[in-house]
């Protein structure tokens, strides 16, 4: 097989679809990419059923390997949302459908693990962050607690990235990275802790239950020719499809948000605030997430009747700090800070208000709630730059918002669909034999746009942020009276946040 004709597949299965991307294994170019949707979900209890996935995978490699002309590839890896719950019997069948990142019913189990353990500070030296609702060690106590008959029938439990290369390969097998955001590994000792999960179920054999961890750049099995490796999950490909160095954080506009930044060294936060996880290559990735980003200002441009370019001019056409209104984003509950069963506020609300004055306020809540959560992983990673990635990273009004508050210079990555790329990434590197950090170097991954400085007074001169007509007037002191009230609103409201 000539250079020409080597091609790698990477497969990013998210909440919303599984989406495939080939490449050239030398080059790195783009041959084809595909996607199909999965089923709709909505907290507090957000499930899907496996098979799901696999009819997506099915639809969008067709589509793929048709578009790129070709059968098939020399290696592919599979991405996928972090901390969901699959739970399969003795013949590796699912028990029940899988509980999801955002499905947050487990609250109350996260509360009582943290007991357990003897505080958040406690939990987060054993395995790198404080249980929430979403990592699956709370999800398995919910189901021990809940579902006495699918746990009786519970034999193996999966991440979602897992279920899929076990369906690939037939193996039961997991990464360090996906494996770091369970609640029951450790990344500071890359080994399970067994005592975690007896605190679930003293009874059972966990090591029989929880699947192998591979190493980073791991053959795990052989798909239709093609070697499979270990994959990842969501966050931590991406960090490979960024081509993530060292000092700087990404935010990523996704319906949900995460900031997060590479670490050479592992970290723990007993505010619960940055969870500790691994990355995909051995080092570190340091994160926050929230429950709430597009998806918000989507809700907003439903209730505003306008589309997303409309809803950007609504946003950049009301003044910094949307004439006094502020937004708690919390629509679907929230995981940083962690209020589960919280819903969204409007603040400031006066008969004056304008259609501009609410797109702004759903912009600047969204971004408020994840400049937080940057000012918390600083204190556990060196940062001195932001790149935002995701579907916001395409809205004018999401970069001009986030420039106008942030004080850090920030950057737009030139990257389509990073998760997919950061599995391609991982899928050459086994094809190719080489560190992941050689593919991303030959592919000229990493590339990036610089955002200008946000309007002083609101509007926007010339075009939009994506050609640099943004006017570079960012004002530092009027930039913290917006957060300053952003974090009042939510400590009046949160106190306990």
């Amino acid at each position: 097989m000539s250079s020409a004709q080597r091609f790698v597949a990477g497969v990013d299965s998210s909440t919303q679809s599984t989406k495939v991307e080939i490449r050239e294994t030398i080059s790195g170019r783009v041959v084809a990419r595909a996607s199909a949707p999965h089923p709709a979900t909505t907290p507090p209890r957000s499930e899907q059923e496996p098979a799901a996935w696999w009819r997506a995978f099915e639809r969008a490699w067709a589509e793929a390997t048709s578009a790129a002309g070709i059968d098939g590839v020399e290696a592919i890896s599979v991405a996928g949302q972090q901390h969901g719950m699959v739970v399969l019997d003795l013949d590796r069948q699912p028990v029940r459908a899988a509980k999801l990142w955002n499905d947050t019913e487990s609250a109350a189990d996260a509360g009582w693990l943290v007991q357990q353990f003897g505080g958040a500070s406690a939990a987060a030296v054993a395995v790198g962050s404080v249980p929430v609702a979403a990592f699956t060690a709370t999800k398995l106590s919910w189901l021990h607690r809940s579902e006495p008959d699918s746990w009786s029938r519970l034999a193996h439990v999966l991440l979602p990235h897992d279920w899929l290369t076990m369906q690939l390969t037939g193996t039961l097998v997991t990464d360090r990275g996906d494996a770091s955001g369970t609640g029951y590994w450790s990344p500071a000792r890359g080994e399970y802790d067994w005592a975690i999960l007896q605190l679930i179920d003293k009874d059972r054999d966990w090591s029989q239950v929880v699947p192998r961890v591979a190493g980073p750049r791991e053959i795990v099995g052989e798909w239709n020719g093609a070697a499979v490796a270990c994959g990842t999950g969501d966050n931590m490909a991406a960090a490979l499809g960024l081509g993530l160095q060292v000092g700087e954080a990404v935010i990523s506009l996704g319906t949900s948000g995460t900031v997060f930044a590479v670490s050479s060294a592992p970290t723990h936060d007993g505010t619960g605030a940055v969870a500790g996880f691994a990355d995909a290559t051995g080092r570190f990735l340091p994160l926050v997430c929230t429950l709430n980003a597009t998806k918000v200002t989507n809700a907003f441009a439903r209730l505003l009747g306008v589309n997303f370019v409309e809803f950007d001019r609504l946003a950049l056409g009301a003044p910094r700090g949307a004439s006094g209104l502020t937004l708690l984003p919390y629509l679907d509950g929230e995981r940083t800070p962690n209020l589960p069963t919280a819903s969204g506020s409007l603040l400031g609300l006066r008969s004056d208000v304008s259609r501009q004055d609410l797109a702004r306020a759903a912009v600047e809540g969204v971004v408020c709630g994840l400049l937080d959560g940057l000012d918390s992983l600083q204190r556990h990673a060196p940062v001195d730059s932001v790149t935002l990635v995701g579907g916001g990273a395409r809205s004018d009004a999401y970069r001009h918002v986030v420039s106008d508050l942030c004080d850090l210079p920030v950057v737009v990555a030139d990257a389509d669909e990073a998760v997919a790329t950061g599995a391609c990434v991982q899928a050459a590197a086994i094809a190719l034999d080489c560190d992941h950090q050689e593919v991303v170097a030959a592919w000229g991954l990493g590339a990036r746009t610089p955002v200008l400085g946000g309007v002083a007074g609101g509007g926007v001169a010339g075009g939009g942020v994506a050609g640099g007509g943004l006017a570079s007037t960012r004002d530092a002191a009027a930039a913290g009276v917006v957060r300053a009230r952003y974090a009042e609103a939510r400590h009046r409201a949160y106190p306990e946040s």
